[in-house]
């Protein structure tokens, strides 16, 4: 499944929180060394960095905002297509130059590219101190204290796929304090022909619904509003350990957590949509109409090369389904262009079908040739320069679509949550329709706001693919800071 484009590189500007930390008198001595650490990748990962910092902390160590200087540096790597694993290396590089320049002891690399690489990342990059793999994210401190102690016999943690979900609580989140990511199951049992997941994190492991429910009160009572909903595979979400599929009962449990204003859903894959989970997003309080739903293609001849085990006439029923059933419904795709065996006609039949569904929200990837998957062994791979051509002309069949939505928003109210100042009086916030890193913004003008503020806003006008609005609920004059209009 196609990963949502998130990087985090940390501190970003942002408030660091330690979720249930216990009152521990040895926080305030002397620490055991002090680290910089670097969030590659997807919500997921970002959810195993959250919880690597948080055993840290926990264990005495010391997060700094600068590598330079820091004991060590730890890379929580994405590997998921070339360009993120070339992204990943390239930090890697950057953070071992410090290391020949004794700025820093030691560097560890962590997350879904050793997973990934194995060894060969050793072999082609030796100055690399340790390896840690997705699963191994528990050993973390004691990584920490080999590399510290001088240990070098064991260079390279990496544990199997766990049979249920990682417990991630006690994380030291990296998000603003009033939303948060809540993974809900780990790995994926889809045979995307394209997709190395499984490879890298395993089988689907559903996380029990009671392990789940404790997260998110855990989150709440840390002032968490927006709840993110985050899997390989949403949608799937217990019919591995529970035998059957259990999003729409966990979902219910979750709209009675005290606290939480908002639950978005993420990474929901077509299959096992069912009548009844409609209903509920369609008719929930805090279920916000803003769905996530990954196809990748529409043609049938591609799908099936693709093995997504959907067809377009299924796609096309699902969409027009939730359309209808629910209200003031933002929908977010993906789609995958210069796939093998791609022709124009299957592309030109995948841009009509993007111009009738009228995604508001869309990202379109060029297929990347992953090693190890099976679509390396089709025929027909295309030139990298028509897979961008595709790319660009979907994407501006795209924008428009998505400046149509904004321009139907304007002279509404809609609820939005405020997430960092931006000036005298001028706020960034999101409404519903966007989710963070990913989507656009609304800047609010007003007095008086806070960071974590949920407040009713009058769209007055579109920026791009961002809006402009006035809280309504502010008594103060409001400022005239402006918004450049790009």
């Amino acid at each position: 499944m196609q990963p949502l484009p998130i990087i985090d590189s940390f501190p970003l500007n942002s408030d660091v929180h330690q979720v249930a930390s216990p009152d521990d008198p040895a926080a305030a001595m002397t620490p055991k060394g002090t680290y910089h650490f670097v969030s590659l990748g997807c919500p997921k990962n970002l959810i195993d960095s959250e919880r690597m910092l948080g055993s840290l902390s926990l264990d005495g160590y010391l997060l700094v905002s600068e590598p330079a200087g820091a004991d060590f540096v730890i890379i929580n790597t994405c590997g998921f297509i070339e360009s993120s694993r070339q992204e990943s290396k390239s930090v890697i590089r950057e953070m071992l130059q410090l290391k020949r320049e004794g700025k820093t002891r030691g560097v560890i690399v962590a997350g879904c590219l050793p997973e990934r690489l194995g060894g060969a990342l050793l072999d082609e990059m030796p100055e690399i101190d340790h390896l840690v793999g997705v699963f191994g994210r528990e050993e973390i401190t004691r990584v920490a204290d080999r590399l510290l102690g001088g240990a070098v016999e064991q260079r390279t943690v990496f544990k199997p796929a766990p049979i249920r979900a990682l417990d991630d609580r006690a994380r030291l989140r990296i998000t603003p304090k009033h939303y948060a990511y809540l993974k809900i199951s780990e790995g994926c049992d889809r045979t995307c022909t394209f997709c190395a997941i499984p490879k890298m994190r395993g089988k689907h492991a559903t996380k029990p619904m009671e392990l789940v429910l404790a997260e998110a009160r855990e989150l709440a009572s840390d002032g968490v509003r927006e709840l993110i909903i985050v899997a390989q595979d949403t949608t799937y979400y217990g019919l591995d350990l529970y035998g059957e599929v259990r999003l729409v009962e966990l979902l219910r449990e979750l709209e009675h957590v005290e606290g939480l204003d908002w639950i978005r859903l993420l990474y929901l894959y077509p299959v096992h949509f069912s009548d009844e989970l409609i209903a509920l997003i369609a008719n929930s309080s805090k279920i916000i109409p803003y769905l996530d739903m990954p196809l990748q293609h529409v043609n049938d001849a591609v799908l099936r090369r693709m093995q997504r085990r959907v067809s377009r006439a299924q796609t096309v029923e699902l969409v027009g389904k939730l359309r209808r059933d629910v209200p003031n419904l933002v929908l977010r795709t993906t789609f995958i262009v210069g796939f093998p065996g791609e022709t124009d006609a299957q592309f030109q039949e995948l841009k009509q079908f993007v111009a009738d569904a009228r995604f508001q929200r869309m990202g379109v990837f060029t297929y990347s040739l992953e090693p190890g998957t099976p679509a390396v062994k089709l025929d027909g791979h295309l030139p990298e320069d028509v897979k961008l051509a595709r790319r660009n002309e979907l994407m501006e069949l795209q924008q428009q679509i998505a400046f149509d939505f904004g321009d139907s928003l304007v002279g509404y109210e809609l609820d939005v949550l405020i997430d960092a100042p931006a000036g005298d009086d001028l706020w960034l916030g999101r409404c519903y329709a966007d989710a963070p890193e990913i989507d656009g913004v609304v800047y609010v003008r007003g007095g008086g706001l806070q960071v974590g503020d949920l407040v009713p806003v009058e769209i007055e006008a579109r920026r791009g693919y961002d809006l402009v609005g006035m809280c309504v609920v502010d008594e103060a004059a409001p400022s005239e800071a402006a918004v450049d209009e790009t």
